[in-house]
């Protein structure tokens, strides 16, 4: 987010969002469906480039299938890494409630090379390497798996564009791309995921996730975009529903900042241990 499709504060209306500006730039697309589908990825990416780093908080609340829900509070700081060979890094650390004040994650991104996670259990005082074949697992008990939380690098996945078509509520007045992306990455739990990019902004709306079966296993929704700076769009919303479980996951972020500073000894095994 984080997943910086996912990095995306609360609460900001639609009537709100729809008032902001809005970039029209055009932008030419090959014909293959291939090279169209990468074409849509990269424009993203472009579009995302040159935050440097920034800071959000956010709220993770997580409703089971009998709708009881239970609410998390995290802080989260994210790292840019220039080098198109390298991902990016992040770091998220829950502040409540109690029982998970200090856990932490900390993920630098590779591209196909497997991500380096760790995770600081403040029970036990120790940091955790998350092995590459676990990352498929859910994470502190939330509909987004471990490699949800890792940057979406453009060269993780192969690309596919497979349609244009009206976009999700609440900008189906608009057209998204629909494009297939194909992780490249050992050890993902998925096969395929299907995504629609607003043909307006270049943003993600909707992300389909199908399991190793090759079956829908959970849909992300993102919703609230506000643009930060005047270029840089994040979702303050992201709601993931897991359709075989009926359990679902919301993010709602708040307080973003860019260009705070943060360097490489933030995002350490030691930073992970004093994060608290």
């Amino acid at each position: 987010m984080p997943i910086r499709i996912l990095s995306g504060s609360v609460g900001f209306a639609l009537a709100a969002m729809l008032a902001l500006p809005l970039s029209a730039e055009p932008v030419s697309l090959p014909d293959d469906p291939e090279a169209k589908g990468r074409a849509i990825a990269e424009e993203t990416d472009r579009r995302n480039k040159g935050f440097g780093d920034s800071r959000a908080s956010m709220h993770m609340i997580l409703e089971n299938a009998y709708g009881e829900t239970s609410t998390r509070e995290l802080r989260s700081m994210t790292l840019e890494k220039p080098n198109p060979n390298e991902g990016d890094w992040t770091l998220n650390v829950f502040d409540k409630p109690r029982d998970v004040d200090g856990t932490a994650l900390l993920t630098h991104a590779r591209i196909l090379d497997p991500d380096d996670q760790w995770m600081y259990l403040p029970a036990v005082k120790r940091v955790k390497r998350i092995s590459s074949v676990n990352k498929s697992g859910p994470f502190m008990g939330s509909e987004f798996a471990f490699e949800d939380f890792s940057s979406t690098e453009i060269d993780k996945y192969g690309y596919k564009w497979l349609r244009d078509e009206a976009c999700p509520e609440p900008v189906a007045d608009r057209t998204c791309h629909v494009t297939e992306r194909t992780p490249l990455y050992e050890h993902s739990g998925y096969t395929r995921q299907i995504a629609w990019t607003d043909t307006t902004d270049y943003q993600p709306r909707k992300i389909e996730y199908y399991d190793r079966k090759d079956e829908l296993l959970k849909t992300l929704s993102m919703t609230d975009y506000n643009l930060h700076q005047g270029k840089f769009w994040r979702a303050h919303d992201l709601y993931m529903q897991n359709v075989v479980t009926g359990k679902s996951t919301r993010l709602t972020w708040e307080s973003f900042e860019f260009g705070t500073g943060l360097t490489q000894n933030d995002f350490s095994t030691n930073a992970l241990q004093r994060a608290r």
